[in-house]
């Protein structure tokens, strides 16, 4: 991945960091804010708006150059809403939000340009539209893109206000301390591992994050949740759960071998988003809290069913198959 690495230059500060980089470093501001996917001062995470005193050692590392132009694919997509300002879709496991590194091709993005035939958004400048929120690569689920760009612009504001509810389900090994639960902390990119995250103490180093769960059942050594964030950090809900001490069954970074389940791929599904739209009125602040679901997918079942063979379930507050299956 492309970086750079500078010493500020103490006759030149203070000054921002952004504002330096710019101005010193001739590093464009578009450039640092498209792609950028690190910042350290002093080998310390930061942000683009801290003050530089001078002296400082700045590291600055990007994604690879975005491409330039992006190719339709025939890929087929799993619908569950679509009006002339959305197209709701529950994501596959495996498929990849928007083009990056590594990944130029059957991405969402990619399909989602085939399925809307609109050849004016194949260059660059379209690189993100439509998309204003991501699930993991290995994270199934509903995901909502926007198909113009004042669309855009209000779902945007919708998830930056938070006024968006977002409601997964996961089986995770181990059980946690309570049925219920928040958890409330700050998530920073892990210093050893740039590609892992870690709960952290310091407001300054990492990002307010916040995750309510619930345990609807647990299975032998497994537990199956209902998880609700109120933040969306990146990772949010598998850092959590290894931080609770119940990491999510077949995570390849934060979870753990699995006997019994040794070739489980990630078992999280974004199963329920709820959100207001443009153009759809409603009692609450003009418009009305669209809800969509998206299906238990088959990867679930499986797991569930031997679980329900292997072990038999306790501690259940309500029926999991209510639950699961409304």
């Amino acid at each position: 991945m492309p970086s750079i690495q500078f010493t500020a230059d103490s006759s030149l500060c203070p000054l921002r960091l952004d504002v330096y980089a710019s101005t010193v470093q001739n590093i464009s501001r578009s450039r640092l804010k498209t792609g950028l996917r690190l910042i350290r001062v002093n080998s310390k995470e930061a942000k683009l708006s801290l003050r530089l005193k001078g002296g400082e050692t700045v590291f600055i590392e990007w994604e690879d150059p975005l491409p330039e132009f992006i190719e339709p694919q025939n890929i087929p997509l799993n619908i569950l809403f679509e009006n002339d300002d959305v197209t709701v879709v529950n994501k596959a496991q495996g498929m990849v939000t928007h083009p990056g590194a590594g990944n130029r091709s059957g991405t969402l993005v990619n399909a989602l340009l085939y399925h809307w035939g609109s050849e004016e958004k194949r260059d660059e400048s379209a690189f993100r539209t439509g998309i204003v929120h991501r699930l993991d690569k290995d994270t199934s689920g509903v995901l909502i893109t926007a198909k113009n760009r004042n669309t855009e612009v209000f779902l945007q504001t919708e998830f930056k206000k938070r006024r968006v509810k977002k409601e997964y389900i996961a089986i995770v090994q181990g059980h946690p301390p309570s049925l219920y639960g928040e958890i409330k902390n700050y998530i920073s990119r892990s210093p050893s591992n740039r590609k892992k995250f870690a709960v952290s103490k310091n407001p300054e180093t990492g990002k307010s994050a916040r995750t309510v769960y619930r345990c609807i059942g647990i299975y032998g050594p497994y537990s199956l949740m209902r998880i609700q964030i109120k933040t969306g950090r990146t990772h949010q809900i598998r850092v959590h759960m290894k931080h609770l001490g119940c990491p999510v069954l077949g995570d390849p970074l934060y979870g753990k071998k699995d006997n019994l389940f040794a070739d489980a791929s990630l078992m999280l599904h974004a199963r329920l988003l709820g959100i207001r739209l443009p153009h759809i009125e409603g009692e609450n602040d003009g418009r009305a809290l669209q809800v969509f679901r998206a299906p238990v997918p088959v990867r679930f079942k499986k797991v569930l069913k031997t679980l329900h063979r292997e072990y038999k379930a306790t501690a259940l507050p309500e029926n999991p198959e209510k639950v699961l299956y409304d």
